[in-house]
C-alpha cells in the first residue's frame, strides 16, 4: 500500500490539480489548509487546518512515514516581493522541514526554481536556501526546478516561445534556454505525481526542466 501524502499549499495553483491526480491514483491525501478554505479542496482529500508558517499547527497531523509535498509560495513572484520570499517561501519550507523530521516522513518533495538565472535573484536565493533546508533533513527528497509554469492565469510567457526557440539554436545560449525553459501546469503535475510514486532510496534527487517535460510524454 502506498504511503499517505501530505500536501502544503493544497488550494493553490499546483496544489488542487495535484491532489485531484493523486486521489485518482487512489492515494490517501492529507491537505494543509487555512480555516475556511476546506471547501476549495478536491472531494476525497482530508483537510488539515493549520498555518504553513508554524509547524506546531500541523506537525502532529502528518501521518508517520508520509510523503510530504511542499507547494507553498508567493503567488505571481516578481522582483518587488523580496520580503515575501523570505517570509512566506523560506519561512514555510523551514516549518515544513521541521515538521517532516518530527513526523519521520518517508519522502520530501519540494518545488524550487531553475537556477542560476539573470533575474529574480531574491526569489532564487530564497528557494536555494529552501533546497539546503530540505537536504539538511537527511530525509530522501526530490527537488523540482521549473522556471515558469504555464497555465490558467499564467499565459503571458507564451509570447517568449519564439525567443526561446532562437536561443536553443545558438550554441552559446542553448544550455541556458533549455534549463530556463517553460513548462506547463500539466507537465508539473505529472512530474510531481511521478516523484511521489518513485521516491529515491536515499539522498536528494533533482529534476530540471527537461525531465519535467518528459513526465508528460
Amino acid at each position: 500500500m502506498a504511503p499517505p501524502v501530505f500536501v502544503t499549499g493544497a488550494t493553490g495553483y499546483l496544489g488542487r490539480p495535484l491532489i485531484a491526480a493523486l486521489l485518482a491514483r487512489g492515494d490517501d491525501v492529507h491537505a494543509l489548509v487555512r480555516r475556511g478554505s476546506e471547501s476549495r479542496l478536491p472531494a476525497g482529500a482530508r483537510p488539515i487546518i493549520g498555518d504553513a508558517l508554524d509547524e506546531s499547527t500541523f506537525a502532529g497531523a502528518i501521518p508517520a512515514g508520509a510523503t510530504i509535498v511542499h507547494l507553498v509560495g508567493t503567488p505571481h513572484p516578481s522582483p518587488s516581493r523580496a520580503a515575501e520570499f523570505q517570509r512566506v517561501d523560506l519561512g514555510s519550507i523551514r516549518a515544513t522541514t521541521t515538521a517532516a523530521r518530527r513526523a519521520r516522513a518517508r519522502h520530501l518533495v519540494y518545488v524550487s526554481v531553475a537556477h542560476p538565472a539573470p533575474v529574480m535573484r531574491a526569489y532564487i536565493a530564497a528557494r536555494t536556501q529552501g533546497e539546503a533546508l530540505v537536504r539538511s533533513t537527511e530525509i530522501p527528497s526530490t527537488i523540482l526546478r521549473p522556471w515558469y509554469v504555464l497555465g490558467p492565469g499564467h499565459y503571458w510567457p507564451y509570447l517568449l516561445v519564439p525567443f526561446y526557440a532562437v536561443l536553443r539554436r545558438v550554441p552559446a545560449t542553448r544550455d541556458t534556454a533549455i534549463r530556463l525553459g517553460l513548462v506547463t501546469r500539466r507537465e508539473m503535475v505529472a512530474a510531481l505525481v511521478h516523484a511521489v510514486a518513485n521516491p529515491p532510496a536515499s539522498g536528494t534527487r533533482t529534476i530540471e526542466v527537461p525531465e519535467i517535460r518528459m513526465e508528460e510524454t
